[in-house]
């Protein structure tokens, strides 16, 4: 394991440490965290869709806004479980979060490619621990999981 897994497994234990929290609070197991350059974490959050009835707070929106406001994000890491849909994509490239690290991208194939193609650092681990939270939400709440994919 190089310097940088070791990093990043640090702080994947934040996102996971998030995701098992929203899936004890009854929502969808999805962590994330944003880490500041200097490997600070500045948010943590998790999916919060079912708890708080807002479709728009996923566990990379519920970390940023978390972050608070930051002068610049050039430096910092998106660290998730899961790869980035489309809308938390959009959120690294819009305010230049320089890194994505995602625990998981079997269960869901996000946007990170496209961010890749874009300039943005991106490190999938392979996480089982991951695939393995997720899965078993996926197994027991089908209905939930398939409304937030948006796959009706």
């Amino acid at each position: 394991m190089t310097g940088d897994d070791a990093r990043f497994e640090g702080w994947l234990e934040v996102a996971l440490e998030e995701a098992i929290a929203g899936r004890d609070e009854g929502g969808i197991p999805i962590g994330a965290a944003l880490i500041g350059a200097d490997g600070a974490v500045l948010g943590r959050g998790h999916n919060r869709r079912v708890q708080d009835e807002d479709p728009s707070v996923h566990g990379e929106t519920d970390a940023f806004r978390r972050a608070g406001r930051q002068r610049s994000y050039r430096g910092t890491t998106m660290v998730t479980t899961l790869s980035p849909c489309w809308y938390c994509s959009g959120l690294v490239r819009q305010f230049g979060i320089s890194r994505v690290v995602i625990g998981e991208a079997r269960t869901f194939h996000g946007g990170h490619d496209w961010l890749a193609e874009h300039g943005v650092e991106v490190h999938v681990l392979d996480d089982q621990r991951c695939v393995d939270l997720l899965g078993d939400f996926i197994q027991q709440h089908p209905t939930i999981w398939n409304e937030d994919i948006g796959d009706d």
